[in-house]
């Protein structure tokens, strides 16, 4: 069964750097795309940033240039890099396959998310 823990968040000013990390047991990490998405207060989540199994990356304009998304597929670990953080990055980060991993219980399946990681950047 898989397994993704998110850690690195914390509360930051306007401008400051932080490094988020997801460890991924239960599945065969390398062959993965995977991706950071994350979700504000009262919204879906969106995804902000991915790489291939091949380390291709892509980003959503709004992080382009301050967040860097990598992986170490010996480690089953993905990074996000953000710097130049702003107040609206404020946000509950996840990791994630790209699409979602997919959990399935009998009849009903839906997506698989662990618990995130809060970050809070004040301006």
């Amino acid at each position: 069964q898989v397994q993704l823990v998110e850690s690195g968040g914390g509360l930051v000013q306007a401008g400051a750097s932080l490094r988020l990390s997801c460890a991924a047991s239960g599945t065969i990490f390398s062959i993965n795309a995977m991706g950071w998405y994350r979700q504000f207060p009262g919204k879906g989540r969106e995804l902000v940033a991915a790489i291939t199994s091949e380390g291709t990356t892509m980003y959503v304009d709004s992080v382009r240039g301050r967040f860097t998304i990598s992986r170490d597929n010996a480690k089953n670990t993905m990074y996000l890099q953000m710097i130049s953080l702003k107040p609206e990055d404020t946000a509950v980060y996840y990791c994630n396959r790209n699409p979602p991993f997919t959990v399935v219980q009998g009849f009903r399946s839906y997506d698989y998310w662990g618990q995130g990681t809060q970050v809070t950047v004040s301006s």
